[in-house]
């Protein structure tokens, strides 16, 4: 009589223990790619595309070799999602809002003007070359925002998959580099000042990281003046989120209007993460170095943290990306991208 429940309660330990593993295993599994990853990231030509592009092509070749790994799944989704949204949580440590509003009104007139610009084109151009639009969408918002960081923020508003986010994340890191390592060649043609180079680098490269390898070159103030320029294309990722949760808002509504279905179904789930998104940057701007000292060591390791685990979120989502099934429609995405990259960086060069 006292069989069944002593089985049952051996099988119940025998289940908690396979979740656990498969929670655990798989977050191990993305911390041990994301540290490949960055291993990789230190070789020659690869310390270029950095290590957050290196991991999401080792998990997609993961992947088309040896499948997805289905027994971590747990873990690796734990990665893919609230890791995801904590890297993103941390990022706002980077952005300095203090020194946008008060250095920096004119670039950020600059920076809208090109966040607007970079959307539009890129989709617009896939739709006339019937290229994915909806990836078109957040390879533009990373061209035009801050790269994989934008467009990991933005995925969960805009309801993509999340294999769209990992090749967008992907192709945005490869393009960015090429741009930036281009434009460190051509620099010493261009008959502009080291500020206004700059300047130009912050303004239309893709993300933080290609800005600081394309300016560095030029001298402290033009890596500075790039930086603020791009900080500053950073801070309206906040405001583009929130147009994008009205029009996602209004777009379920139309299609339930459509259908004839009530509104329920059109609810977006609010993007909290974005709310410590901003609490970071107030208390980075605010209160971490200027109330409270905050030592070089300690900046850059949190740094460093946040770096990681966006990788390791990549990670997770680079193994969603199956190579067999990638279609011509995400190539010309990829050219409307490129194309529109190019542009806008003739664009802002003139007008520097």
């Amino acid at each position: 009589m006292q069989t069944q429940p002593i089985q049952s309660l051996l099988n119940g330990k025998i289940n908690l223990s396979m979740t656990a593993k498969a929670w655990f295993g798989g977050i191990g599994f993305t911390l041990a790619f994301a540290g490949i990853g960055f291993g990789l990231s230190l070789l020659p030509g690869l310390h270029l595309i950095g290590p957050m592009a290196c991991a999401i092509l080792l998990a997609a070749g993961y992947r088309h070799f040896n499948g997805y790994p289905k027994t971590l799944r747990s873990g690796i989704q734990f990665s893919s999602k609230q890791l995801l949204r904590l890297a993103i949580v941390l990022f706002g440590l980077k952005l300095n809002i203090r020194v946008v509003l008060h250095q920096g009104l004119e670039l950020l007139i600059r920076d809208a003007v090109m966040v607007i610009a970079a959307i539009g084109i890129t989709v617009l151009l896939s739709r006339w070359m019937k290229g994915d639009v909806s990836l078109s969408l957040l390879l533009g918002i990373g061209t035009g925002v801050c790269g994989a960081a934008a467009i990991a923020a933005v995925s969960p508003i805009l309801k993509a998959k999340e294999e769209e986010t990992a090749l967008g994340a992907g192709l945005i890191a490869l393009i960015g580099t090429v741009f930036a390592v281009g434009y460190t060649i051509i620099r010493p043609f261009l008959e502009i000042t080291d500020i206004q180079y700059g300047m130009w680098s912050g303004v239309s490269l893709h993300e933080i990281a290609h800005v600081a390898l394309a300016a560095a070159p030029a001298g402290q103030d033009a890596l500075a003046v790039g930086l603020l320029a791009k900080l500053g294309r950073v801070f309206l990722l906040v405001p583009l989120s929130f147009v994008l949760m009205v029009w996602m808002r209004r777009k379920g509504k139309a299609g339930q209007m459509v259908e004839g279905k009530g509104q329920e179904g059109g609810k977006i789930e609010f993007p909290w993460f974005l709310v410590g998104f901003v609490g970071m940057s107030l208390l980075g701007s605010f209160v971490l170095g200027a109330a409270v000292p905050l030592p070089a060591w300690l900046s850059d390791g949190l740094s460093k943290i946040t770096a990681f685990v966006l990788t390791m979120a990549m990670v997770g989502l680079g193994l969603n990306v199956n190579l067999r099934n990638l279609r011509m429609t995400t190539v010309k995405s990829l050219a409307a991208m490129a194309i529109a990259s190019v542009l806008l960086s003739l664009v802002n060069l003139i007008t520097v």
